[in-house]
């Protein structure tokens, strides 16, 4: 199948389903594709730890791809990148932050050199084929989340990628209700748009609430360790910690290594500038217990992340009875039972632990209905 003079949208992963994010469009011939991401396959398929959409109908035409416009850096919208990027051939456009983390993902391949990205600077629209794409600020829970802007013969596709509405983002600049506005009043022939949230009556909540509430559970624990998980990409949460820790007159101690490489790749773009200096391990640990703030990937319940090792007691990070683990962080859905489990044993440590279900100390990346509509009221306002 060869796009003729039409516009043609095809979702191969990531539409219903958590993950592996791989959306085409078709025009005039061309074959222009939006995100290509993985999803985890532990807690669903047994055996299996990696999972990737069916790219055989873009393979088989690849002849017609003119590229790979990357929205965020989250591993659902880009993990599949050194897996097929070579084998499909084509150019990837990304922002400075995500160009940097799949350039560390090129580099561990052994495929950097072979793989042109293009790095999209200053939100300029650029080319490709019949397509002009313009990146759109928008929150998410990473730095630099983007929609798009596609413009074509035929009318102009407003691609949301993963966003949410946030009045006090803490890190970087979203696009504004007007800037969202005139883009509608431009003409909008389709909004393309999913949330995992889609079922929640509410709005998900600022990042500047989160800060408040993670300054108030900490401040709270005084003179025990307290170990905070949170997703390793979210730049705002890593920088709020930052201000908690200094805020509680305790030092950071980071436990996991794509948090190093998040910190690494954030600070050189420009963000976590007031980040406070990091401890060891063996610094961390020679602090009097109230005078440390431990920072650790595992949230999700990843059985060789820094958390579960904890949990184990087999980490060179040590809590003992009376220590507190805020989670804050959601569940993913199809990792209740891993991070259920992981939960269980602190418990059995008599170690406390608290969620977002009792301070809050977490808030989505992802819209809930009353953003959707507003979304949708401001970019598509002149659509029927």
């Amino acid at each position: 199948m060869k796009p003729g003079k039409e516009l043609l949208f095809c979702a191969l992963g990531g539409s219903g389903e958590i993950g592996m994010n791989v959306n085409l469009y078709g025009c005039d011939g061309k074959w222009l594709m939006v995100d290509l991401g993985m999803t985890f396959g532990a807690n669903e398929y047994p055996g299996t730890e990696l999972v990737f959409a069916d790219l055989d109908f873009i393979e088989e035409r690849k002849k017609d791809l003119i590229g790979i416009v990357l929205t965020h850096a989250h591993e659902d919208h880009i993990g599949a990148v050194p897996y097929f990027a070579q084998e499909l051939g084509v150019p990837l456009y990304a922002t400075p932050f995500t160009a940097k983390l799949v350039n560390e993902k090129l580099d561990e391949a052994g495929i950097r050199h072979e793989i042109k990205l293009n790095v999209i600077d200053h939100l300029d629209r650029f080319e490709l084929g019949p397509y002009g794409i313009r990146y759109v600020p928008l929150a998410h829970s990473i730095a630099e989340g983007n929609a798009l802007v596609i413009d074509t013969p035929y009318g102009n596709i407003f691609h949301t990628g993963d966003w949410k509405l946030d009045d006090e983002p803490l890190v970087g600049i979203p696009a504004t209700t007007a800037e969202l506005t005139a883009i509608g009043d431009a003409g909008v022939l389709a909004l393309v748009c999913d949330s995992t949230n889609v079922f929640n009556p509410k709005a998900s909540g600022s990042e500047g609430m989160v800060r408040k509430s993670l300054l108030e559970e900490v401040a709270k624990h005084h003179g025990k360790r307290v170990l905070i998980t949170t997703f390793a990409s979210n730049v705002a949460r890593l920088q709020t910690l930052g201000e908690v820790a200094e805020a509680t007159n305790r030092r950071l101690c980071v436990a996991g290594r794509s948090l190093d490489r998040i910190i690494k790749a954030a600070k050189g773009c420009g963000y976590l500038k007031n980040l406070p200096e990091v401890v060891d391990f063996d610094t961390a640990m020679g602090l009097p217990r109230g005078e440390v703030l431990i920072l650790a990937t595992g949230g999700q319940g990843e059985p060789r992340a820094a958390l579960a090792r904890v949990a184990e007691n087999t980490h060179p990070i040590a809590l003992e009875a009376g220590d507190v683990v805020l989670f804050s962080s959601r569940q993913i859905p199809g990792n209740e039972i891993a991070i259920g489990r992981i939960q269980n044993r602190l418990a059995a440590r008599q170690i406390t632990t608290v969620t977002d279900r009792q301070a809050e100390i977490h808030v989505s990346g992802h819209p809930g209905r009353p953003e959707l509509e507003e979304i949708g009221r401001a970019s598509c306002r002149e659509r029927v």
